[in-house]
């Protein structure tokens, strides 16, 4: 069975309820390709208000949960607590929870597990970091990772694998359409991440073989972002 391509929008800690309200008024009423599942990573604290406003034709994603039902973990938040917003969808693993917040690979791991055994989606996000790749050991990171999340992983229909190359964000060096590609041997949604995606660059990035959709950053905060969605049509 192909699957559909995939959009994600990763809102980051930005927006509140006027401008994320305007936003969400803007993707409602846009014509969006029916041959794309699009999902938006809202802060932890609107997503009871993004899935009450946003037309159920669009996923909704937690940024983050952690590796249990419950407990003494303050500030985190739990699969069953996702669910209970009507939010079926989870980002984990990007790289501002792996370079500024200290999660491990193992960790990421077990929350893979326990997301994917409370029936979330999970939007899992890998990629190296800019000494990694000038000292040429992408591969070698990225496969640590990757193996990481697929060792708790039964069915990848619930997984969408997210590729960022880290090394080009904020540091002025621009990712090309090639350099910001994951091969995959692997029944598994692939998409390029972040930077990389704009309204200017998604249609040459749709086109390249082995790319199964987008996770977009800032640009999914912008009306471009409906263009992004479209990118494949």
């Amino acid at each position: 069975m192909t699957r559909k391509f995939f959009v994600g929008g990763n809102w980051k800690m930005n927006g509140d309820k006027k401008s994320l309200g305007e936003l969400i008024q803007t993707m409602n009423g846009a014509k969006v390709d029916p041959n794309v599942e699009v999902v938006c990573g809202a802060p932890t604290i609107y997503l009871d208000f993004v899935r009450s406003k946003l037309d159920a034709k669009f996923g909704v994603a937690a940024q983050n949960c952690y590796k249990v039902p419950k407990g003494a973990f303050t500030g985190e938040i739990s699969p069953a607590m996702i669910k209970d917003c009507g939010v079926n969808w989870v980002i984990l693993g990007h790289s501002e929870r792996r370079h500024v917040f200290g999660e491990s690979d193992e960790l990421i791991g077990q929350k893979t597990a326990h997301a994917l055994e409370n029936g979330l989606g999970v939007i899992a996000c890998i990629g190296e970091k800019l000494d990694e790749r000038e000292g040429g050991i992408t591969e070698k990171v990225v496969f640590a990772q990757t193996k990481v999340i697929a060792d708790n992983v039964k069915d990848w229909s619930k997984v969408v694998l997210a590729y960022e190359p880290v090394w080009a964000i904020g540091t002025g060096k621009t990712a090309s359409p090639q350099q910001s590609l994951l091969r995959t041997h692997h029944n598994v949604c692939v998409c390029v991440s972040q930077c990389s995606v704009t309204g200017g660059t998604c249609k040459e990035l749709a086109s390249q073989k082995d790319v199964d959709g987008f996770l977009v950053g800032g640009a999914s905060l912008k009306p471009e972002f409906i263009e992004i969605m479209n990118a494949k049509a």
